[in-house]
């Protein structure tokens, strides 16, 4: 009876670490943003014709990978009747990463953690969660003895911030600035 009861809480237990990481991300982050003073230029547009437009362009193209993730993981699980390559799954978690990389350096150093505007504070506080949660997956990812609701847990929250920060910013700039390249 003592090993039943022992392995759930152990299991748990090896969830600490990746979680507290992932939280002090979040917060690091956040208090960085907030600390900083913002410089209102980060990094170059090449391509775009401002720094707006590639975040929304960027953004958007890691918000679309993260349907491709949501699908893939879908498939790995055997939740759906597709079968669709882990390796789909990987690279387009990687790609969506990459892609958010210069529009979270733009944000925090040119902009800073704002909260003016609750658009913005929900964007800025989305962000810091997204990172925060990211990081705490893929520290999960390589442990064993996990809960099985672990990493679907985690992914979809990290879909959920992503989709959160790309309505916040996308999606806005799009319905209020325009489609512009």
């Amino acid at each position: 009876m003592t090993a039943v009861t022992e392995r759930p809480r152990t299991s748990v237990l090896l969830l600490f670490v990746p979680l507290l990481v992932g939280a002090l991300v979040m917060i690091g982050l956040g208090v960085y943003g907030r600390a900083h003073t913002p410089t209102g230029y980060a990094v170059g547009v090449a391509g775009f014709s401002s720094a707006l437009t590639m975040k929304a362009w960027l953004t958007t193209g890691a918000f679309v990978l993260a349907f491709v993730q949501v699908i893939s993981a879908l498939s790995m699980w055997g939740k759906i009747g597709i079968r669709i390559p882990g390796w789909v799954h990987r690279w387009s978690g990687r790609l969506a990463f990459v892609l958010t990389i210069p529009v979270a350096f733009q944000c925090l150093y040119a902009l800073g953690f704002q909260y003016d505007v609750p658009r913005v504070l929900a964007h800025s506080l989305l962000g810091c969660f997204f990172y925060g949660i990211f990081t705490a997956k893929m520290l999960a990812l390589p442990k064993k003895g996990l809960p099985g609701w672990t990493l679907p847990v985690l992914g979809g929250l990290a879909f959920t911030a992503l989709v959160g920060l790309w309505l916040t910013s996308s999606f806005w700039f799009f319905t209020t600035i325009g489609i512009k390249v």
